[in-house]
């Protein structure tokens, strides 16, 4: 490892990795190390890619990796028989983003099948979507791991009246007898070992599969996110790179300052990846910290988007503004040509070091805001499963030095009880 952050590269067939980390010197990460030894890091990751009790909360496993080492977890390609051509899928949260990001990323832009996406309290987002679609051409995909989700089921109850062919109804969940209530004639069940910020891994992505101009193979997806799994395992430098994002977060949002950190993504495929990131990264490091722990700043806050997009919005703040951000910016090797890319470049050299010869002394850019840059070699199935494991395992190794538990969500279940108490006081 470089004695210098600053510059560290991590380099494999997936991804280039340079991390512009100003302030985060070798000698803050060896201490970081070293409280990494005292709490066992190796081990519970160990732990948790085996299949043990981790999630201690609720007594139970996490196992997307245990989903991801079985090729053969996802259900093969959709012929649609029936050839329809809409699919909406009514879901919230990682039944939602997972999704998402994958038919963004992987579908042919001229697909032969119409994505639609539901999240659900306000009925006028169901009425408005499925304007001047025929119900006759339409699977309907209800995705929940509990079934019990209040937005999810309001808006099965609009779909239901839209679309009264139980037929055309698909149900993915975790709990069987409730979406057996739904009168819905196939239910395709996964395991409640699997949270729903982790569900990516499961059939929740079956949306992804329909149309045959999708380029989402399952199997290759899952093989990348468990290549990721055995490289933090047995390889060593890759284990260094995920120690550096995580040691570098928590330094960052404890010791300088810096509790903000901005997603960028510099590919249109991958438009959504902050959004996904947000949730993994926020659902499960917003937690109280343990009362034991030095670190007593948990996850930062997360946000982001489409990076073009973001330049003409909010990058003036993060230039010459006064708030303490940090910045991971994406992008795709095979866009190197593009002008994309080459904002992806420049903004991460503006952002790390800022810049004064080009420009009048009022319009000199800050620079130092700690930056990583993620280059991947290409987007396909593979590097997909790659990029989000090894997200995950970002946010697992932060949540052991933070020493909380990155499976469960009781902020998320207080929300809706009181918002279920709420209509009940109120008549609903």
């Amino acid at each position: 490892m470089q004695k210098n952050l600053t510059d560290y590269i991590f380099k494999n067939d997936v991804l280039n990795y340079e991390s512009h980390l100003n302030g985060f010197s070798d000698s803050i990460f060896q201490s970081f190390n070293s409280k990494s030894k005292e709490l066992n890091l190796e081990s519970k990751i160990d732990d948790l890619l085996t299949g043990k009790i981790i999630n201690f909360s609720e007594n139970q496993a996490a196992w997307h990796p245990k989903y991801r080492s079985k090729f053969d977890s996802m259900p093969p390609k959709k012929e649609n028989k029936f050839k329809h051509k809409n699919v909406i899928t009514l879901g919230i949260g990682g039944s939602f983003e997972g999704p998402k990001l994958l038919i963004e990323s992987l579908h042919d832009s001229n697909s032969d099948i119409n994505h639609i996406f539901i999240t659900g309290s306000d009925a006028y987002e169901f009425k408005d979507k499925v304007n001047n679609l025929n119900p006759d051409e339409t699977i309907v995909i209800v995705s929940s791991k509990s079934f019990t989700t209040d937005e999810t089921l309001e808006t099965l109850k609009e779909a239901i009246k839209w679309s009264s062919n139980m037929e055309n109804f698909i149900a993915i969940t975790a709990n069987k007898e409730e979406a057996a209530k739904y009168n819905i004639e196939e239910i395709i069940e996964f395991d409640k070992e699997i949270g729903g910020r982790y569900s990516i891994w499961s059939d929740i992505n079956l949306p992804a599969l329909y149309g045959p101009k999708s380029n989402f193979d399952p199997k290759l997806f899952l093989k990348g996110g468990h290549q990721a799994d055995l490289d933090i395992q047995n390889n060593s430098d890759y284990l260094n790179f995920i120690k550096i994002l995580s040691f570098s977060d928590i330094w960052f949002n404890n010791f300088a300052g810096k509790n903000t950190r901005a997603i960028l993504s510099y590919s249109w495929k991958l438009r959504s990846f902050a959004n996904y990131a947000q949730q993994l990264e926020m659902e499960s490091l917003g937690k109280h910290p343990n009362q034991n722990s030095e670190y007593k700043n948990t996850g930062q806050i997360i946000f982001g988007g489409y990076g073009p997009t973001a330049q003409h919005s909010y990058f003036q703040l993060m230039h010459q503004g006064t708030q303490n951000i940090c910045a991971d910016i994406i992008a795709s090797k095979e866009d190197s040509k593009s002008l994309a890319y080459a904002q992806a470049i420049t903004q991460t050299k503006l952002l790390s070091f800022g810049a004064e010869d080009l420009l009048k002394e009022e319009e000199e850019i800050n620079g130092n805001i700690p930056t990583n840059l993620f280059l991947l070699n290409k987007i396909d199935s593979y590097t997909m499963g790659y990029l989000i494991a090894t997200w995950e395992h970002r946010t697992f190794v932060s949540s052991v030095m933070l020493e909380i538990n990155p499976f469960d969500q009781f902020g998320v279940s207080a929300g809706k009880i009181f918002t279920k108490k709420y209509i009940e006081d109120n008549g609903g």
